[in-house]
């Protein structure tokens, strides 16, 4: 815990327990964020659905932790030694964790959370999502990442999703002319009116524009993970909860059960809405860091497959549209993952108000960030160049950006 007064702790909701807020307040009103942000699993009606549950591990993931905490430098601008308090000071984080070699190196709360509670991903759950692909196309029960997605998921046959290619939902590349502001008025709430009321494959028919090709340009937009999620269930059967327990959940040593807000069908509204503990984040940060193997358990072999987490994750396999500094002018994007502009593989799982997991896979380092910021997007605040340049000191640490 720190001692200090957390950044704007009296907005978030301090003085009446940090509550969580309602299907309307929950994601919008910042007197309830924190408590949303680690409650959204019990928030009643949300999504016209339950929350499904990914049981944890019986045999965890052990970490270790130092005696004392690492002293991380990380400057922006003209202030130079800057530490992990000078951060936490400045920015509304609720947890922090940094693991080297499996070793907390660093381990912080604020505003009253702790490591038991559950703290939502926002739209690092896209990141998951992929996972489950490359799982169901190792299995097999996704044949290629050429098909389309209506051979999965019939109901998309005849909207503007169904002949797209799974690959370009992966890449965010359908084509369709979708904006996402996060103001109420833009195509994600269209869409999401749409799949309240039905569900997402429903929700599908109401985005009916196309702004490019499919496969030529990255377009940031949320429904498509959201197709992902019924491309999974038509290829397996099973929601994404009930697929991954057994697969990525349990193998890779969950000390605690996750929980994935779902659909009134229990299909999982894909792209946000899990909720798991820091720590187990921080777990699976330490197996994607690893390649897909479980550095404890080694003779548990690829629990991700490592030929398509590379694919996803190294910005040299993307295609030119995707790479960092073209799909955006700072990232790249894999298949639902973030890439760094580095020599070095470096990738990130990423969500609004401050949601990330940083990765450094040569380093086997990995940066867990829970958040409530006052914005959306964190780039319209201080947090994204601050959390770039504190990833970017941790880094330092050990060696060259």
């Amino acid at each position: 815990m720190t001692s200090h007064a957390a950044p704007d702790e009296d907005k978030l909701g301090k003085a009446s327990g940090y509550p969580m807020g309602t299907p309307r307040t929950w994601f919008v009103d910042e007197s309830v964020r924190v408590g949303s942000f680690t409650h959204q699993a019990d928030i009643a009606g949300l999504f016209n659905g339950n929350a499904n549950e990914l049981k944890a591990s019986s045999k965890p993931m052990p970490f270790g932790k130092v005696d004392k905490e690492t002293d991380y430098r990380w400057a922006i601008d003209q202030q130079r030694g800057l530490n992990v308090d000078d951060y936490l000071a400045r920015q509304r984080t609720m947890a922090l964790i940094v693991v080297k070699d499996g070793v907390i190196q660093v381990e912080r709360y604020q505003y009253d959370r702790t490591d038991k509670d559950r703290f939502l991903s926002q739209s690092m759950a896209k990141s998951v999502t992929s996972i489950a692909i490359g799982l169901a196309l190792r299995e097999g029960k996704i044949a290629s990442l050429d098909d389309p997605a209506d051979k999965y998921a019939p109901r998309l046959a005849g909207t503007l999703y169904g002949d797209i290619k799974i690959v370009n939902l992966l890449r965010m590349a359908s084509g369709a002319k979708f904006e996402e502001l996060y103001n109420g008025q833009d195509d994600l709430a269209r869409f999401g009116a749409a799949a309240y009321s039905q569900d997402a494959a429903a929700g599908a028919k109401v985005i009916t524009a196309r702004a490019a090709l499919q496969g030529e340009k990255f377009n940031y937009a949320s429904i498509e993970t959201e197709m992902l999620a019924h491309v999974l269930f038509g290829a397996t059967g099973q929601n994404l909860s009930s697929y991954l327990t057994p697969r990525l959940w349990q193998p890779m040593g969950a000390e605690s059960s996750a929980l994935w807000r779902a659909d009134k069908n229990g299909v999982e509204r894909a792209s946000g809405n899990f909720n798991a503990t820091a720590r187990d984040y921080a777990r699976l940060g330490v197996l994607l860091a690893n390649d897909g193997l479980r550095p404890d358990a080694p003779e548990l072999g690829e629990i991700i497959p490592k030929d398509y987490l590379i694919a996803a994750t190294d910005s040299t396999r993307h295609a030119a549209a995707f790479q960092p500094k073209v799909a955006t002018p700072y990232f790249g994007y894999g298949y639902q993952f973030w890439t760094f502009p580095t020599s070095s593989r470096r990738f990130a799982l990423l969500g609004v108000y401050g949601q990330a997991i940083f990765v450094d896979p040569a380093q086997k380092l990995v940066m867990v960030h829970l958040a409530a910021n006052q914005t959306a997007k964190s780039g319209q605040t201080s947090m994204a160049r601050e959390l770039d340049a504190l990833w970017r000191g941790i880094v330092a640490k050990y060696g060259r950006w």
